[in-house]
């Protein structure tokens, strides 16, 4: 083989190995970023502040840079900062929202503080198509139409939008949305409880309007939730999408393998 051959040959080669152990770093960096994420939103860190770099190291048997790359990403999320003289600690919490049980937003986190809501709409719109047909209402028939800025301790959580038959939602019109779930409101209304509803969750960017009243940056992305809730007796009664600020919950559930 030519001297240049061998050369380019030798070149490409440590090139790939080069290219390999900043892959097999990255790939640790992220595992570890995994394991630290879980133990700060489970409340691992009492005093939230995160063991030194040379700790970790050893906890997790990650090298220096791992851990440093690894903590990297944290920051970039938002979840952990530096603190001159501290060392890294948590900048932000995260609020458990769960999935297993049909509960209203102030029910669900009523451990960790108030929800407050800032109803920026509501009244009677003409349903969307697709918004009709999974209410089970007549086309073009008028629908409530509800849209709720939701705080916890002041600070913007998620954005609701929310449809509900005209026959129910009248009544809602008169009822105190800023201190009540809708939940709740539509148990009283009907006379009847929830049964059960079909959930779609997925992270999308933040469009300008959405990000605005979350005070999020525009295009950062967003939990969102879409919900049917239906009555026991399995009418459709609340539509929602639901524009949850990623930074700030998560979603948890318990899921049992049926065999």
């Amino acid at each position: 083989m030519p001297t240049e051959r061998i050369r380019e040959h030798a070149g490409a080669g440590a090139t790939t190995v080069a290219a390999r152990r900043r892959r097999l770093r990255a790939d640790r960096a992220r595992q570890l970023a995994d394991l630290l994420r879980h133990q700060v939103l489970a409340g691992g860190f009492p005093d939230g502040t995160l063991p030194h770099e040379a700790a970790i190291g050893d906890d997790y048997r990650a090298s220096r840079n791992t851990v440093r790359q690894a903590l990297d990403l944290l920051r970039a999320e938002g979840l952990v900062t530096r603190v001159p003289g501290v060392g890294t600690v948590v900048a932000a919490q995260k609020y458990a929202h769960g999935l297993d049980r049909l509960m209203g937003l102030a029910e669900t986190l009523r451990e960790h503080g108030q929800v407050g809501n800032e109803v920026r709409t509501a009244g009677p719109v003409a349903a969307p198509a697709p918004v009709a047909e999974r209410l089970g209402v007549p086309s073009g028939s008028d629908v409530l139409y509800i849209e709720r800025l939701r705080r916890l301790d002041g600070l913007p959580l998620s954005l609701d939008l929310t449809y509900i038959p005209l026959d129910i939602g009248t009544a809602l019109l008169g009822a105190d949305l800023e201190n009540t779930d809708v939940f709740r409101l539509l148990e009283s209304i009907t006379g009847r409880p929830l049964g059960h509803a079909e959930i779609t969750l997925e992270a999308v960017n933040a469009d300008a309007h959405s990000a605005a009243v979350l005070e999020a940056p525009r295009g950062t992305a967003v939990l969102m939730l879409e919900r049917l809730t239906h009555l026991c007796d399995g009418r459709p009664v609340d539509l929602e999408f639901i524009r949850f600020r990623g930074d700030r919950i998560t979603m948890s559930g318990q899921l049992r393998r049926l065999l």
